[in-house]
């Protein structure tokens, strides 16, 4: 079985320019820990990308973390496909994961480190732009398949460490499911959305993320309704979700996120609209505090 992919942030800001509202200059005052999820193709990169974009333009130390195999969170966050010639996924570079974890790759049964040093590879072993610092992860989990190996455990000690330890906002995206969270990590969790897109099948996974992430022991779920094009969208989204989720905004059908992706930038750098949507969905989260 094949579970969705996620984003999840984890934040620790200083004071907030004034315009982003009170509710939120209290929000970014706060460690916040945000996990984002949702179906394949519903815009949940879109999301971590514009909003890394939004929090650095604002000031913000931004680390954003891409794990998903597809890896397109560069192209949402806007770098130039030129400034990420040698950025190869944490997941392919053996020698680093034999090192960390004391472990040989091919071999069967042996036995390997559970907690590795992951410290310093956030900052060495990524690249910056326009003030997001962006790490790839890649992946090494086959949807639910829960792999226990070296690779693994790197990559799992790695988002517990972001999740606890990094003093900036940091943004994972992420796939294979919940598999790379733990009861250890969600504990420092402070809100979990799905973002979801008009269609019963969207809301059908995201009653599954709901339930897998009850058994991490997650407690809050919200939801951010993506590609509305009208009123009767959101009627449905709010009918068909609201009695189990609350929901913090949406985010409208945009052609210029097609054109964003088309050009190569970032729907950030093209369109206002997303820009203030984000914001808004920014500042429902403060609100849950």
């Amino acid at each position: 079985m094949s579970y969705p992919s996620q984003c999840a942030i984890l934040t620790r800001f200083p004071p907030v320019d004034k315009q982003w509202g009170g509710v939120l200059d209290r929000f970014l005052e706060t460690v916040v820990k945000i996990a984002i999820s949702g179906k394949g193709g519903v815009g949940k990169t879109t999301l971590a990308g514009v909003m890394a974009r939004l929090l650095a333009e604002q000031g913000r130390r931004v680390l954003a973390i891409d794990a998903d195999m597809d890896a397109n969170l560069a192209s949402a966050i806007g770098i130039p496909p030129d400034r990420l010639a040698g950025l190869t996924p944490l997941a392919q570079k053996t020698s680093l994961i034999e090192e960390r974890t004391s472990s040989k790759k091919g071999t069967f049964g042996g036995m390997f480190k559970l907690n590795p040093r992951v410290d310093d590879i956030p900052d060495e072993y990524s690249v910056t732009y326009r003030g997001v610092k962006l790490l790839v992860l890649g992946g090494v989990l086959s949807g639910g398949s829960g792999c226990f190996c070296p690779e693994n455990v790197l990559l799992k000690s790695l988002i517990s460490h972001l999740f606890v330890a990094r003093e900036e906002t940091v943004i994972v995206d992420m796939e294979a499911g919940l598999e790379h969270l733990s009861r250890g990590s969600t504990a420092y969790m402070d809100v979990f959305v799905v973002v979801v897109e008009p269609g019963l099948r969207s809301f059908g996974t995201a009653r599954q993320i709901k339930r897998l992430a009850g058994e991490l022991g997650i407690s809050s779920v919200h939801v951010v309704g993506n590609k509305v094009s009208s009123d009767q969208d959101r009627r449905l989204i709010e009918e068909s979700l609201g009695q189990d989720f609350e929901i913090l905004g949406y985010l409208s059908f945009n052609p210029k996120i097609i054109e964003a992706d088309r050009l190569g930038v970032s729907p950030y750098d093209l369109d206002n609209e997303i820009r203030e949507e984000v914001r808004v969905i920014a500042d429902r989260m403060g609100e849950k505090r």
